[in-house]
């Protein structure tokens, strides 16, 4: 078998709007497109060998162990390799649990689709879960653990830490959005100027000096005392003389740790003698010069968790340690409770593993024993010298017997520190009565605490401490998100874009849009290039700046990534024309209006979705919508829009010149196309269907009949401001129009205008695109054909995959199609073939250069304008 291509779908997409995560592998099954499982011989028993669980899949059966029984029936090899890719992840402990696996015009190529967790679990999974099918076919051996390993691995690497992922999670919940920023926990909640952000239990709303002062041990201490907190007594030493000083003040037992320290590193609790505090000075000075020797204090250790000012949950924590059992030593008993599923590496997991260190060493050094020795049964042997959990430890939830003084006292120590999110570290006998009655000191004050503990306690009751944090950086009634308005279609995209963007900027947003073009914030240019695609929105979307969010969304974009976004207030589809066909699997119309239609699944349910009533594709995308839907119409005797006005829609034509939204019993006449400079007061016909979807979008979002009116009116179009679409220029005795029409529709659009435009001669610029149908490309030569006296045939820089010679001759064909004898010139170089037009040009000619190149074209007509200025001066 052979992997043709392998893309990562990040959001909605042509397989779900819901299942956002997929992997989509274009798989060439070869010769076994003529063996089903039904005719390997011993394949299912081989595969059920191997993976067992893959009984759980009931497949299309619907029943345990329906996958099963489809390969003994037989089935193709894509979709086996859907099914085990699924299974290893799973297997590995994440849950992807979607999948679907399709054919394509080729034959023998399969499209498997599948989710992941984790985008490069993903990918892996797709390449092992397609070498373990051949060798299953082959009767191979196979390293099927090697496979899981590494996924265990990459998801550990990868993978949300417990405490990110809770927030997250309960994130998702509210419907709130989020975007992971880079590879670690830096995340993203919300959109634009209505995001947060966290990392790990670090929010926008931490104050740094707060974080700062509680890595300050000695400094918090200061404080918390100064404030009548009861900590424990002691000072800071950098060498042996004022350890000694501080022996001397306050005694023995002590614990000697980092100034600055975290999870309990470099700590040493107990200390008896002089011998014992010089080496536990020396290994907290591996952490820094100076540190902290205190009282030690004797009880259990807690961990209290204030949110938001708010105590959230508390828990105490148990060192990690062993139950002897009379028969195995303890380095056996280590690695028993290190089996246990619940314990993984670091953070991976609700526990974490038991490492044998100098501290497990010198623990058991303490208690008269080894890493051979064999406790009795039921004794409990100690490791570690702290409770974290960091460090193998363990915890039970005590938030239902805090005192309520213990609750006070902690939410006082965290608005002293000034701590957003506190972890608070109390050694006490109990929290179920005042620690100042009983002795218990508060330890420490810690920014960013895990949450391991609360929301997996090893045992009582699971606190959900990731609600209050959502409530804090989201308290009720405050939005997550900025508005979003998508803009797709075949032809019409961009300008859409930039009016719906210019009324929006216009009434104060700060205002984002992507464009084939650009990404813009409030029109200034942030980068340029064809920005149609998710990354390019998520730029926007990850902007504080951003108010309202415009964002051309084009198909190539949905098919490679799908969206940005999963969900948008507004979509507008222009239309669904004969463009790209061929591509991607995508072949037919029907087939593009399943791409687009991506954006209109993804409007929410009381949000619009705009739909061009004049293209039926377009309007078929209506049956399979749960959101409202309007229509607009360039043709106001056009029988569907007044069926669907009729039906109680809501539609937007134009009337008696007027740009004109009709919803139930109301009419709003909004603005004249006269008063609306991109339509050339109505001559450019498609200008004023782009105009009429702006204006319903804009209407239906909210904003005034004014704010429309006064922004269409004032958005007046040119190089600057729409590049690439009728963009005019005046060059003295001839014109010349540059627009970026590149499809049959797109000509015949430009052909409605040229058509109607008095000129004594018409000079064309033309040429293919080399991925397009050849039919396409004739056609488009066809339509030049009909509206020019002369063409000039350039080629794009980029041929993609065609060649110069078959691209011209399509274009000759197109030319000659009708037998109407047309002169051509055959210039290849796009600036030379502007150059030419512009020395064949004449008074009274128009010049009409079709190009994706808008920039270069219009340097080139820019330079001619200086020189015959310069020259008629």
């Amino acid at each position: 078998m052979d992997i043709l291509k392998i893309q990562v779908l990040r959001g909605p997409n042509i397989w779900s709007n819901y299942r956002t995560k997929l992997i989509q592998m274009r798989l060439d099954i070869g010769e076994l497109e003529n063996y089903p499982t039904d005719r390997i011989p011993g394949f299912r028993e081989r595969l059920q060998t191997v993976l067992p669980t893959l009984v759980e899949h009931e497949c299309s059966e619907g029943t345990r162990g329906g996958f099963f029984l489809r390969v003994e029936r037989g089935t193709w090899m894509g979709h086996v390799v859907e099914h085990i890719a699924l299974e290893i992840q799973t297997l590995a402990g994440m849950n992807p649990g979607y999948g679907r696996t399709r054919g394509t015009n080729d034959k023998g190529v399969y499209n498997v689709v599948f989710a992941y967790d984790d985008e490069e679990a993903g990918l892996y999974a797709a390449k092992a879960a397609v070498a373990l099918a051949e060798a299953l076919v082959t009767d191979a051996p196979y390293d099927l653990d090697a496979d899981i390993k590494k996924l265990k691995e990459i998801c550990a690497q990868n993978c949300l830490g417990p405490s990110t992922k809770s927030i997250v999670d309960e994130a998702v919940k509210r419907n709130i959005p989020w975007l992971r920023l880079g590879t670690d926990s830096m995340i993203q909640l919300g959109y634009g100027s209505r995001q947060m952000r966290i990392q790990a239990t670090t929010t926008s709303k931490t104050n740094i000096l707060a974080a700062g002062l509680a890595s300050n041990k000695d400094r918090t201490k200061k404080m918390l005392s100064a404030a009548a907190i009861p900590v424990p007594k002691g000072g800071v030493c950098t060498d042996e003389l004022s350890l000694k000083d501080v022996i001397n003040s306050i005694g023995y037992p002590l614990v000697i740790k980092p100034i600055d320290g975290n999870q309990g590193k470099g700590a040493t609790i107990n200390i008896t003698t002089w011998e014992q505090a010089v080496a536990a000075l020396a290994i907290a000075q591996n952490f820094g010069r100076r540190v902290i020797a205190e009282q030690f204090v004797t009880g259990f250790d807690y961990r209290v968790l204030v949110i938001d000012n708010k105590f959230a949950a508390a828990a105490k924590r148990i060192p990690a340690h062993v139950v002897g059992t009379g028969m195995e030593t303890i380095a056996t008993l280590i690695d028993i409770v290190n089996f246990d599923v619940r314990r993984g590496n670091g953070h991976e997991n609700v526990l974490t593993k038991i490492k044998i260190d100098a501290d497990t060493e010198d623990m058991l050094t303490k208690q008269g024993y080894a890493l051979n020795s064999i406790p009795a049964r039921g004794e409990v042997i100690y490791l570690k010298s702290t409770a974290n959990l960091s460090t193998g430890g363990t915890a039970i939830d005590a938030t239902d017997e805090i005192h309520p003084d213990n609750i006070a006292l902690a939410e006082r120590v965290a608005q002293i520190i000034g701590l957003d999110i506190c972890g608070i570290d109390i050694m006490a006998p109990s929290l179920s009565e005042p620690i100042k009655l009983n002795g218990g000191k508060i330890l420490e004050v810690n920014a960013a605490p895990g949450f391991r503990m609360h929301l997996a306690p090893t045992e009582g009751t699971p606190r959900n401490v990731a609600a209050p944090v959502v409530d804090m950086l989201f308290p009720p009634n405050v939005p997550s998100r900025i508005p979003i308005i998508a803009v797709t279609g075949t032809n019409g995209k961009t300008t859409t874009t930039r009016l719906l963007a210019h009324i929006a900027q216009s009434t104060g947003l700060t205002t984002g849009f992507t464009t084939t073009d650009g990404i813009y914030i409030n029109n200034k240019l942030m980068l340029e290039g064809d920005t149609t695609g998710p990354v390019s929105g998520q730029f926007i979307l990850k902007d504080p700046t951003v108010d309202f969010a415009v964002l051309e969304t084009a198909r190539g974009g949905i098919l490679r990534n799908g969206l940005c976004f999963k969900e948008c207030d507004l979509a507008v589809i222009t239309n669904i024309k004969e463009d790209h066909l061929g591509l991607n699997d995508i072949n037919t119309l029907e087939e593009l209006c399943n791409v687009k239609a991506v954006v209109a699944r993804s409007v929410k349910k009381d949000g619009w979705a705009i739909l061009n009533a004049d293209d039926e594709y377009c309007r078929n995308i209506a049956n399979e919508l749960d959101c409202n839907v309007a229509y607009f119409s360039l043709d106001n005797k056009n029988e569907h829009i007044h069926r669907l006005y009729a039906q109680g829609k809501t539609v937007a034509m134009c009337e008696d010149g007027y740009l004109t939204v009709k919803q139930n019993e109301k009419i709003l006449h909004l603005v004249h196309v006269t008063e609306v400079p991109l339509t050339q007061g109505g001559k450019i016909k498609f200008m004023v269907a782009n105009a009429l979807a702006a204006t319903l979008a804009a209407h239906l979002y909210g904003f005034s009949a004014k704010q429309i009116h006064d922004s269409l009116a004032s958005f007046v179009p040119g190089y600057e401001l729409t590049p690439g679409r009728m963009n005019h220029f005046d060059m003295g005795n001839f014109n010349v129009l540059v627009d970026y029409a590149h499809n049959p529709h797109g000509y015949e659009a430009v052909e409605d205008y040229v058509h109607n435009y008095h000129a004594k001669k018409k000079i064309g610029i033309i040429s293919g695109i080399g991925d397009r149908r050849d039919e396409d490309i004739r056609q488009c030569a066809a339509i030049a054909a009909r509206m020019f006296d002369h063409i000039i045939i350039r080629q794009e820089h980029d041929l993609r995959g065609n060649n110069e010679q078959n691209i011209t001759h399509l274009l000759i064909d197109g030319l000659t199609a009708d037998g109407k004898q047309i002169t051509y010139d055959v210039i290849p170089d796009e600036e030379d073939a502007i150059r030419h037009a512009l020395s064949l040009a004449a008074e009274g000619d128009l010049v009409v250069a079709l190009t994706e190149q808008i920039t270069k074209v219009v340097n080139v007509i820019k330079l001619h304008q200086d020189k015959n200025q310069h020259q008629h001066a």
